[in-house]
């Protein structure tokens, strides 16, 4: 969180402003401007659960409701309503991929994701699948792009099915999905079997 003060609004009264304002579908967080209202004690673990003041929300609604006003600005991470933004920390991505289904195969092939709060998309243009490498390690943490800049993490065991359907193409390990061809690691880099 930034070195501002944390505010004393309630998770309660952010989603009552949430219910308020919401229609059909995802509300178009992108369109609202509100006043900046200081930090909310939210965080978002690896895992894709939810805390607020240390303890974890065990209330998917309220989950699914917050994630639907969740905005990204840089580096930071909002909550956003028509009347308050409040910001939260995000310790990785916003949300975790928990499940991936192939669709058809090699170029025609569509991977949809779906994550931790049911959201599904087809990983293509719109929502590009890429792979961070630990420096270190080497080890792999893949992502999925959700919506409007908001990440999921791809879960361990989606990343190995992932892998067990990926191919080569120019030089490189990957997976094909919505027309595009998404680079994982370089075929150089592959471990010798």
């Amino acid at each position: 969180m930034s070195n501002d003060t944390i505010t004393t609004l309630s998770v309660d009264s952010l989603a009552a402003s949430v219910r308020a304002a919401q229609g059909k579908g995802l509300p178009p967080v992108h369109q609202w401007t509100p006043p900046y209202c200081g930090d909310l004690d939210i965080r978002i673990a690896r895992d894709g659960t939810w805390y607020h003041e240390g303890g974890a929300i065990n209330r998917p609604g309220l989950v699914k409701l917050f994630a639907g006003i969740l905005r990204r600005e840089g580096d930071r991470y909002y909550l956003v309503t028509p009347v308050e933004k409040v910001g939260i920390t995000v310790e990785d991505a916003p949300f975790l991929a928990v499940d991936v289904e192939a669709e058809g195969s090699g170029p025609q092939q569509d991977l949809i994701f779906e994550t931790n709060i049911g959201d599904k998309v087809v990983a293509g243009p719109e929502n590009p699948i890429r792979v961070e490498r630990d420096p270190d390690s080497g080890e792999p943490s893949p992502y999925v792009m959700i919506r409007d800049g908001l990440e999921a993490l791809i879960d361990r065991k989606s990343f190995y099915r992932l892998a067990e359907i990926g191919c080569i193409n120019d030089g490189w390990f990957g997976l094909w999905s919505g027309g595009m061809f998404f680079r994982m690691i370089p075929e150089a880099d592959l471990p010798d079997h």
